[in-house]
């Protein structure tokens, strides 16, 4: 179907109508159902019989001015035809209104030469009501009853009931048909854009899904050679030195020592760089503090401001895993649930620890409350209490109903080289 607006008024999709295919409006079209092709068809052959019919019943019935009712009626034919196939009609609404003037006259004057060009108002109404806008169609529609009317009357045919309600039922009719069609199109296209909408939603959705089970992965791997594969090979070193130190000298052993104490060393520096290259994309290309202050100014609807205090030192990997995803997850919070417009961020360093500070001014909540929204799912509290604990560290909230909310993680700096 092909969108269209031949004049100010309702926008449908003129290609959807038993009509011409006009299409005034741009963007894509859509090809014709079945249905709306057989509707098409129809009217077609409605207005075709129709002229037919009132050509056909002048010759059979031997009238005086037959030869005139033909040609007015091949008149009709041909103007109808040519509108349906002309491309300016199909492009242009001034066209398209000039070409439903020009019917109209031919009908009107195939009218005053026959009472049987009543019947061709029928589909005229449906043509007047699709391409003009609702007032003007109205306006034409109750023009063609009653010219319908008038032209039966001055053809001195019995005037009865059924002159007058025939044309007005037949406008009644189509007036219904058009308005319900428009109804049930608008309802389509809100049914197709809501499933359009679905679908993005739920592609985008599953690439979120995709993508943070990659990161989690990443993650888990990156844990999991940090504190086995890369400590176990530390600790073998560690140990290799020592026995290379309580070997006598020359002793054909320490030789075998040596070379695998180097062995262990080169395998924990080839951990160490799987380790690195599992890291967070935000970690990729900066330190911890860098990243934060890049999440801080990225946070959606929330003036988030950082700060540092103490001197920074080199973290393990892990650490700032942990330390970036709760501060995610904290902010993800505060923006959802909190209703804040300000947080701030305090990453500190100290002799033997560092602490995370995430504080907002929202509305606050209590901590023991159960069910709360901050309190549980992937990004709850107990997500980042158990990354906290993994490390050895420790989490706590601070908070109340309308008082704001402060989360606080504290680990312990570790000892020796960072992994």
């Amino acid at each position: 179907m092909e969108p269209s607006s031949a004049l100010p008024g309702p926008s449908l999709p003129s290609s959807a109508l038993p009509g011409p295919a006009l299409s005034h409006s741009p963007g894509p079209s859509r090809p014709l159902t079945p249905v709306l092709r057989a509707l098409r068809l129809c009217l077609h052959a409605l207005i075709g019989g129709l002229i037919a019919l009132a050509a056909v019943k002048a010759v059979a019935d031997d009238a005086p001015d037959a030869a005139a009712v033909v040609l007015a009626a091949v008149t009709m034919a041909v103007v109808y035809t040519v509108g349906t196939l002309s491309p300016a009609v199909d492009r242009s609404p001034r066209a398209a209104a000039v070409w439903l003037a020009a019917l109209g006259l031919a009908w009107l004057i195939l009218l005053a030469l026959s009472p049987d060009g009543l019947w061709a108002a029928f589909p005229l109404y449906f043509l007047q009501l699709h391409l003009l806008p609702m007032r003007w169609g109205l306006t034409a529609v109750v023009a063609t009853a009653a010219a319908a009317i008038a032209g039966f009357v001055l053809h001195g045919q019995a005037v009865t009931p059924g002159t007058f309600i025939g044309p007005v039922l037949g406008a009644a009719v189509a007036v219904a048909t058009v308005l319900g069609y428009q109804a049930l199109y608008r309802e389509s296209e809100r049914r197709r854009e809501l499933i359009d909408e679905l679908l993005a939603t739920r592609e985008d959705l599953a690439a979120a899904e995709r993508t943070a089970g990659t990161l989690a992965e990443r993650e888990r791997l990156a844990r999991e050679i940090h504190d086995t594969l890369a400590q176990g090979l530390s600790s073998i070193q560690l140990l290799l030195r020592a026995a290379e130190r309580t070997l006598p000298v020359g002793d054909p052993a320490a030789a075998h020592v040596r070379q695998a104490r180097e062995a262990a060393q080169d395998n924990l520096a080839e951990a160490r760089r799987f380790v690195q290259a599992l890291t967070p994309p935000d970690l990729e290309h900066g330190s911890l503090p860098a990243a934060l202050e890049r999440l801080c100014a990225a946070t959606p609807g929330l003036a988030v401001q950082f700060g540092v205090s103490g001197t920074p030192v080199k973290l393990p990997t892990p650490y700032e895993v942990a330390l970036l995803r709760i501060a995610q997850s904290a902010l993800a919070n505060t923006v959802r649930h909190a209703g804040a417009t300000r947080a701030e961020i305090t990453l500190s360093f100290m002799d033997t620890s560092l602490a995370l500070d995430v504080v907002d001014d929202g509305a606050g909540f209590d901590p023991l409350a159960p069910g709360d929204a901050r309190t549980g799912g992937g990004f709850g509290l107990p997500a980042m209490r158990s990354r906290a604990r993994s490390l050895g560290g420790m989490l706590s909230v601070e908070s109340a109903p309308g008082q704001g909310t402060a989360v606080a993680i504290t680990l312990p700096l570790p000892s020796g080289d960072p992994t």
